[in-house]
């Protein structure tokens, strides 16, 4: 059966998967969902006894239901290849009597490489199917790593642009250094004055801005995104948790069918929903395990119902997760208003208007899956020290928000089911906070000589990508003040 999918506001027409994946966003502004969530069609021993790259393809054909199995195959082949420094693509590491499912060993060293590796592939063949002759401009915002994966994508992909925009000083110098350093002729870098919301809420009015998408097309470019709202990029997120799966059980760590939890450090909610898709799939997951920084605003929403913007902003040692207005909530929204478009596109507009909404209480009965908590900045310095002291296993700052949840959790419930921890960054990327936490003290060293502290402390070779940015020439120098994004894109366009 075709998937279709449709807006989460009730907008437009369904369209295929390969659409889905080129518009990005819906026209009236809300998120593509599949008209249903399809059912693994092979069993847990079947997945079990194959590679990454055969299960990636057993998931993504039952959402992308229009992509012939050679085209799929072909994207998922260029995908996983060498770029990745692990044949496994996604190992799993015991540590603590968890399983880190570590997800950064792609070319940035961040679990965004896993969807923003294939992503192009996907958009370019979903531009074929459709006959698409307009260049596509990929237009996103980061809160560190999307951005470094996305350009590293996309850099140099005949028929089209990416222009990224970040928080200026929002990220950590490592991913600044890995974004500004960007190569090729169709990528544009911009750090805008504000925070990543800002950046993300500009985003979104310039795909929703009419006027100017008209002009582009008359010009011969269309818009497209790689942040975590498009479908093409939530997909293949759900692929590493019935992997991690499969694998445990490959390996006698799990029974078939015996219920596993997962434990998501969660900013935007994308990962998160991936893995909620897996349950709905049919995996064994019991609980989804949110783990929040002092940007708290997914724990108060699981405990109350309320989603409330309206706080200060915190910048933090796991600055990937510093955002307050989390998108991809958007399709869980969705989901426990039953599918009622009209509910969800009125709780959006109530956001957009006021920064804050209420579920109604059978909405929030539906939220029994999640479970919420969060770890504040000491917390999560103390468990990458506790953990690398316990186990000898070096953690980064948002993997340690997760660990400290999930110990919160255990605490709280005593729920000892066998457990799965997104690892979603290298702690290489976070060095500085990192040896910080590790030796309690401040250092006078960069960034980059701190690299290397780490590599002599956990045993681990400095990986490439932290190599290819030491004597990398700053190519984008490009800062800009939150309302004038805009104007940056039609100058980079020449419109």
């Amino acid at each position: 059966m075709a998937v279709l999918y449709h807006s989460t506001r009730g907008g437009g027409q369904p369209v295929s998967a390969s659409e889905a994946i080129l518009k990005g966003l819906s026209e009236d502004g809300g998120l593509f969902i599949p008209d249903s969530i399809p059912a693994l069609d092979k069993s847990i021993k079947e997945l079990s006894e194959m590679t990454y790259q055969e299960v990636a393809y057993e998931v993504m054909k039952l959402y992308l239901s229009d992509f012939t199995e050679d085209e799929l195959k072909d994207c998922i082949r260029k995908a996983y290849d060498e770029k990745f420094d692990t044949e496994v693509i996604a190992p799993l590491a015991e540590a603590e009597g968890a399983y880190y499912l570590e997800l950064f060993h792609g070319a940035t060293i961040a679990f965004k490489d896993m969807a923003l590796s294939i992503l192009p592939h996907l958009m370019l063949t979903a531009a074929g199917k459709n006959k698409i002759t307009n260049e596509i401009v990929i237009l996103t915002a980061t809160s560190g790593d999307t951005g470094k994966a996305a350009l590293a994508g996309f850099a140099g992909v005949k028929g089209t642009k990416i222009i990224v925009f970040y928080p200026k000083n929002g990220v950590s110098p490592i991913q600044e250094k890995q974004m500004v350093t960007q190569k090729g002729d169709n990528t544009l870098v911009v750090g805008i004055h504000g925070n990543f919301d800002d950046a993300q809420t500009g985003v979104k009015k310039i795909f929703s801005d009419q006027e100017l998408t008209d002009r582009m097309g008359k010009k011969g470019y269309q818009f497209s995104s790689a942040n975590s709202i498009n479908i093409g990029r939530l997909v293949p997120q759900i692929v590493y948790y019935v992997y991690a799966y499969a694998r445990l059980f490959r390996e006698g760590r799990i029974a078939q069918g015996e219920e596993i939890n997962v434990v998501v450090p969660t900013g935007n909610f994308g990962n998160i929903l991936a893995a909620f898709y897996a349950k709905n799939m049919g995996l064994p997951i019991a609980r989804l395990i949110c783990a929040s920084n002092d940007n708290k605003v997914l724990y108060d929403f699981l405990s109350t119902g309320i989603y409330d913007r309206n706080r200060p902003f915190v910048l933090t040692t796991s600055p990937s997760m510093d955002i307050l207005i989390s998108s991809n909530l958007e399709r869980l929204i969705y989901w426990i208003a039953g599918g009622d478009a009209d509910k969800c596109k009125a709780l959006m507009a109530q956001l957009a208007k006021e920064g804050r909404y209420q579920v109604t209480e059978d909405m929030k009965e539906k939220l029994t899956d999640f479970y919420g908590n969060f770890a504040s900045q000491e917390e999560t310095a103390d468990t990458i020290r506790r953990l690398y002291e316990d186990c000898g296993y070096v953690i980064d700052t948002h993997t340690a928000v997760a660990s400290a949840v999930y110990r919160k959790y255990v605490q709280e419930t005593g729920d000892r089911r066998k457990t799965v921890i997104a690892s979603t960054a290298s702690p290489f990327k976070f060095t500085r906070s990192v040896m910080e936490a590790l030796d309690g003290t401040k250092t006078s060293l960069g960034d980059l000589e701190l690299a290397d502290e780490l590599s002599k402390l956990a045993n681990v070779p400095v990986p490439r990508a932290i190599e290819e940015i030491r004597d990398a020439e700053i190519i984008h120098d490009h800062e800009c003040e939150a309302d004038r994004m805009k104007r940056v894109v039609e100058m980079f366009l020449g419109i």
